[in-house]
């Protein structure tokens, strides 16, 4: 059984799809002769060839209004933009006719289209390259927005992206692509989206989180387990549409919630969780949600980016004010 990356999970995701349905075509920028910026199409055209992994122009509005023409004509495209950065170009295609084809339509039309966007920082990358805007994408009616945190997920959950019949952007958390290796095999099963999934079980505390931070989340788990405190740990990995039961039985559960997220703090997706919170089930709270995020600027350059990022002293923080309510 392969040990891949993430990034090598990626690739072996879109291999597989292209294998078995010739509706499956990838563009973007550099992903064919050059096998992509990050190396996540690397092999792809000469297998394929230039008909199904599309070198595009420079020219991010263009990749995504093609995609969505594509797609309604039943292509299963999908699209890269280079960085999260590079994707407000495209905001208006996705939000205008991908999001909405399907309503405008009354269900003649669907755009099975997934947007790859690398995303997050920890790379010593300028600011327009670090950036973690996932937020801006769950407020859009008719997306699914999709965050895989591990190689294995990446497999399973791009595979349920490329075959689902509506548009989904998947976020794709750079910092991982080449941090570790596990076990992903190549056999076309795909993980069910719109859920979330509960890492750990704990008794004390509830950490709530996505894409980068679920491993910070893990080894801050691992620390308070040495402290005798029990913390489960909630990857939600398809943020829209939201799996709300499985953190609302959590905190149930615990009696404390801590979100974690890399984006800024105002309006991150975070602050929807912590208000569903509040709404659903405040009984269940025996203290106030609490939240470890990203700060209400742009990402700093490198020397400056893991100050910014939410790390494990950070978080073990918030649990103990958490903790220290009666």
């Amino acid at each position: 059984m392969p040990h891949l990356t993430l990034i090598e999970a990626v690739t072996q995701a879109l291999a597989y799809e292209m294998a078995h349905d010739e509706n499956v075509v990838v563009l973007g920028e550099d992903v064919g002769l050059n096998g992509g910026v990050f190396r996540a199409t690397v092999g792809l055209q000469e297998r394929f060839g230039e008909m199904r992994v599309i070198d595009t122009p420079l020219d991010e509005a263009t990749i995504a209004g093609v995609t969505v023409g594509l797609a309604t004509q039943g292509i299963r495209a999908v699209a890269e933009a280079q960085f999260e950065g590079f994707i407000y170009p495209m905001m208006e295609h996705i939000a205008c006719h991908a999001a909405r084809m399907r309503n405008r339509t009354r269900g003649r039309l669907t755009v099975p289209a997934v947007f790859r966007a690398p995303w997050g920082g920890g790379i010593h990358a300028p600011e327009h390259h670090s950036e973690a805007n996932e937020h801006l994408f769950t407020n859009i009616p008719g997306l699914r927005v999709v965050m895989p945190s591990s190689p294995a997920r990446a497999y399973g959950l791009l595979l349920a992206a490329i075959r689902d019949p509506d548009p989904v952007i998947f976020f794709e958390p750079k910092r991982l692509y080449r941090q570790y290796k596990e076990e992903v095999p190549d056999d076309g099963e795909a993980l069910p989206l719109d859920v979330c999934f509960v890492l750990r079980d704990g008794q004390d505390v509830t950490l709530v989180t996505w894409g980068a931070q679920v491993k910070e989340c893990l080894e801050t788990a691992d620390a308070l387990a040495a402290e005798g405190i029990s913390a489960e740990v909630i990857d939600v990995a398809t943020l829209t549409p939201l799996d709300f039961d499985t953190i609302a039985a959590s905190v149930a559960k615990t009696g404390r919630c801590v979100i974690v997220h890399e984006a800024p703090k105002t309006a991150g997706f975070g602050a929807e969780i912590a208000a569903r919170i509040a709404e659903e089930c405040l009984y269940s709270l025996l203290a106030p949600v609490e939240r470890v995020t990203g700060y209400d600027v742009h990402i700093p350059l490198f020397r400056q980016e893991m100050k910014y990022l939410p790390g494990v002293p950070r978080i073990i923080e918030a649990v103990r004010r958490s903790l220290a309510v009666s």
